[in-house]
């Protein structure tokens, strides 16, 4: 997993560098909180981030109150590393939007559990923001079977949205998850091959 560290201190972003590619993640590393602002805002921007809570530009948990107005279908766990530790602290540490709260030093087995919670949790958003997806695709195809279909009165074909006649099996089939098969109705059976006996 891609993690950003924002850390002034070049000593600290080391040690946690050092430490997350030990765990085997990839670490995009700034050293201030403007830069980390910059990173989160971009397209492929990294799902988990550690934020010191001093540093120059932006402090963390003014990054954290920014990036949870930014609207994402998997928004970013966010990590605050401080040696601010009175209660007081965490509490407005996490009221600006930080997932979790770590104090300095940091205890390396701790870390990596914290960054496994936030595992669990990305995934936990990710596979929900793929059912949403996926309902709305569905959505979408059900708005497309609703109001009036243009269909030929002789041979029953449907007109598509390209201005081609297709069956309406071909149709549905293209606009909803349906399978056909095929049978007879008994007023064809009596109508068509009843008929065809009779003549034959």
């Amino acid at each position: 997993m891609k993690i950003l560290v924002a850390d002034d201190s070049k000593v600290s972003r080391t040690i946690l560098g050092k430490v997350l590619h030990k765990l085997g993640h990839e670490v995009v590393a700034v050293s201030d909180g403007l830069q980390a602002w910059q990173v989160l805002c971009a397209d492929d921007y990294p799902r988990l981030a550690i934020l010191d809570w001093m540093m120059p530009e932006m402090e963390g948990p003014e990054v954290c109150s920014s990036v949870r107005k930014l609207v994402r279908p998997v928004p970013p766990y966010l990590i605050l590393l401080t040696a601010k530790d009175a209660s007081d602290d965490i509490v407005a540490g996490l009221e600006s939007g930080a997932d979790d709260y770590i104090t300095k030093p940091f205890d390396q087995a701790e870390l990596q559990s914290r960054i496994k919670v936030g595992e669990r949790y990305l995934a936990l958003q990710q596979s929900l923001a793929d059912r949403v997806r996926d309902l709305e695709v569905t959505l979408a195809q059900v708005k497309q079977l609703q109001g009036m279909l243009p269909i030929c009165a002789w041979c029953k074909n449907v007109r598509n949205d390209g201005n081609y006649w297709q069956t309406v099996e071909t149709y549905i089939a293209a606009h909803a998850d349906v399978r056909f098969t095929h049978g007879i109705c008994p007023p064809c059976l009596e109508r068509v091959v009843r008929t065809e006996i009779v003549k034959g």
